[in-house]
């Protein structure tokens, strides 16, 4: 985390198409589960998962959005981590300038993204890939993504989906199977049976939907 006291100025007036912000809330899901964060939810998606929980199944053209610029969206903030999620972040032009405004801020920052689109973020940012390469193949991981990315996600709803992204799996990047949400009497199981076949792995629950926080 950058914790410079430079002002920011030349990028306080950039803007970004953003979903919805919230927070203070728990981070329900991956290697930073229960802990206290701020959301920064940005808009748009193409890749078009049939479980989005954020809209985008169909393209998202019915969800609400707003242009706010860096300066406003650092200066709500109010927890020690930012996550910035969507919709996929690494679409917006302004991605870059959002994280380093935000660790100038004295913040941790995470992404989250399904690896499709890339921009090179700064190195103490936290990257948590969620690969849907499977589902939408249109959409593949780039590659740089798996070397950059500081844990994976894997969501699950058919039980395949870890032999599918072993090969892409690298040694020491925590990886945590997370069971599809809406059929989760099914899924749950099933993630519980995939961890006893992989000890390494870790159980991510959708610790905000359970405790029924945004």
């Amino acid at each position: 985390m950058n914790t410079s006291t430079t002002p920011i100025l030349s990028t306080a007036t950039q803007s970004l198409l953003v979903q919805e912000c919230f927070g203070p809330t728990i981070q329900g899901e991956g290697y930073w589960a229960g802990t206290l964060v701020d959301f920064i939810r940005l808009y748009g998606c193409p890749v078009g998962c049939p479980w989005c929980d954020t809209g985008y199944a169909g393209g998202g053209s019915h969800l609400p959005c707003e242009r706010r610029t860096i300066g406003e969206l650092v200066a709500a903030l109010q927890s020690p981590r930012t996550v910035i999620s969507g919709g996929e972040p690494f679409l917006h032009a302004g991605i870059v300038a959002l994280v380093e405004a935000i660790g100038k801020s004295g913040r941790a920052v995470s992404i989250e993204t399904s690896g499709a689109f890339y921009q090179p973020v700064a190195d103490w940012a936290w990257v948590t890939l969620s690969p849907k390469q499977h589902l939408s193949p249109r959409y593949p991981v780039r590659p740089e993504i798996w070397q950059r990315a500081n844990e994976v996600k894997i969501v699950i709803s058919t039980g395949e989906e870890v032999e599918y992204y072993r090969p892409y799996l690298l040694p020491g990047v925590p990886v945590s199977l997370q069971p599809e949400w809406e059929e989760r009497e099914r899924t749950l199981p099933l993630t519980l049976s995939l961890l006893r076949n992989y000890p390494r792995y870790r159980l991510s629950v959708q610790l905000h939907k359970y405790i029924q926080v945004p």
